[in-house]
């Protein structure tokens, strides 16, 4: 077939069009832009990226089927086409479900926090495993060349996200999946632009989690309220606790930056494991991941070499730049508990100099205001906080207090940090966004001022 795919540079519609690429499919698409890393794994996949934008020759000569990103909207002059000439559309989830899904055994994770390095870690431990898994991550991870492959094997691992499936179709991504094997590993509030409180968000995992199989498995956070409230409504299909509660995976930590841990299970122990990754929110993301891997049919106490070479997902901590005992991070952390979390673990392991925070309120949610009553709490680790207004509805330095400096242009930013940042300082961006375009811009512009400058 001819597959063309609207937002085909995001990071799920990007795994989509591989998929479709590896099964024979000749592949287009287009996008508003076109950004590394994806614009590379799918010119390596032999996918055809249109001229930048949207445009109704791109769908010259009619392809046999369009695919239609979530973050297309009516008006956009591309999808309006597709509708006027009648060519046969579909949603992302909804083809991979049929096409990809259906013929393997899924894994999905699911929750608010850590899918994507939960989801990178479990494809990473049946892969060393030998099992050869399929898998489509929302990033990028380190220890794959792609962020979506066939693979050989029975098992598909994928992150399994609550937000909508397309204009045409309101329901979360994660009800086209049909998991075997499911693993929620947290719910609080988020996605404002779609759902009003977290009691609807508990109803949409409940519908999750009625459709599971009862032969499959489901692994909990024992330790989560709102998780309890979506089990206690109705749930058929064996479950595994992690973390607290009957017969809980657990995590014994042995260092205070949670670097060192221990995971004990019913049937034995996996560790000690000295990893590449720090703070106790993946170690949680490491329990998960080895139950869902034991559910599989893998022996957990075989995979600690395999989870200390894990070196995890791009943009969650990933150091950007380093020199002069400086080093600066970026790190996806949107959401207060994620802020905190992120912090939490730099600061665990400070040993000198202080810790200096660069927050981009980019998510619906944080546009909205949700986060207003607990996000200066979440920045409590940090010594040093900037904040880029890119144009808010309220207040964010009345939020977060006179200690914070607003910036209202993300340039100017890269200034104030070269005047600020000293020897032994941890620098650190929170994003899920790009500074209106500049993130790069202020990670190069920072390497060059950490390697040219000589420091005392």
């Amino acid at each position: 077939m001819r597959i063309h795919i609207l937002g085909i540079c995001g990071t799920f519609m990007a795994g989509v069009a591989q998929l479709a690429s590896a099964l024979n499919h000749e592949v287009s698409g287009s996008d508003r832009q076109y950004v590394s890393p994806m614009s590379g794994q799918l010119d390596r996949a032999g996918v055809r990226l249109c001229p930048v934008g949207y445009r109704p020759e791109n769908l010259d000569p009619a392809p046999d089927l369009v695919l239609v990103g979530n973050a297309l909207v009516r008006g956009n002059p591309e999808l309006e086409a597709v509708l006027d000439r009648r060519l046969p559309y579909e949603s992302g989830p909804a083809w991979l479900g049929q096409t990809v899904l259906r013929s393997h055994r899924v894994i999905a994770v699911a929750g608010t926090h850590g899918k994507t390095t939960t989801s990178a870690l479990i494809a990473y431990l049946l892969d060393q495993a030998g099992a050869d898994p399929g898998f489509l991550i929302g990033g990028v991870p380190l220890d794959f060349p792609v962020s979506a492959r066939l693979g050989c094997g029975r098992w598909f691992v994928i992150e399994a996200d609550e937000y909508d499936t397309a204009f045409f179709d309101r329901r979360p991504k994660f009800l086209h999946y049909r998991p075997w094997i499911t693993v929620l590993n947290n719910l609080e509030f988020d996605h404002a632009d779609l759902y009003p409180d977290l009691e609807s968000l508990e109803a949409v995992f409940h519908e999750l989690v009625r459709s599971l199989p009862t032969a499959g498995h489901l692994i909990v956070n024992g330790g989560d309220p709102a998780l309890a409230r979506v089990l206690a409504r109705e749930c058929h299909t064996p479950l595994t606790r992690c973390l607290t509660g009957p017969g809980a995976w657990q995590v014994e930590v042995l260092d205070e930056a949670a670097a060192s841990f221990r995971v004990i299970y019913p049937n034995g122990e996996v560790g000690p494991v000295r990893w590449k990754l720090r703070g106790s929110h993946n170690l949680a993301n490491a329990v998960s991941a080895l139950a869902a891997a034991g559910a599989a049919g893998i022996d957990p106490a075989r995979l600690t070499p395999a989870l200390e070479h894990f070196r995890g997902v791009k943009r969650r901590l990933e150091v950007v730049a380093e020199g002069g005992g400086i080093r600066v991070y970026d790190d996806f952390a949107h959401h207060p508990t994620a802020i905190a979390a992120t912090l939490g673990a730099l600061r665990a392991e400070q040993t000198a100099g202080r810790l200096i925070t660069v927050f981009e309120p980019r998510s619906n949610s944080m546009k909205r205001g949700v986060y207003a009553d607990t996000l200066a709490a979440a920045f409590g680790a940090t010594d040093v906080l900037y904040a880029y207004d890119p144009g808010l509805d309220w207040k964010i330095g009345d939020v977060l207090g006179s200690s914070a400096r607003i910036f209202h242009e993300p340039r100017e930013i890269l200034g104030a940090l070269r005047k600020e940042i000293r020897p032994g300082d941890q620098v650190v961006f929170l994003s899920n966004g790009d500074f209106a375009g500049s993130r790069e811009e202020l990670f190069s512009g920072l390497r060059t001022f950490l390697a040219d400058r000589s420091w005392p």
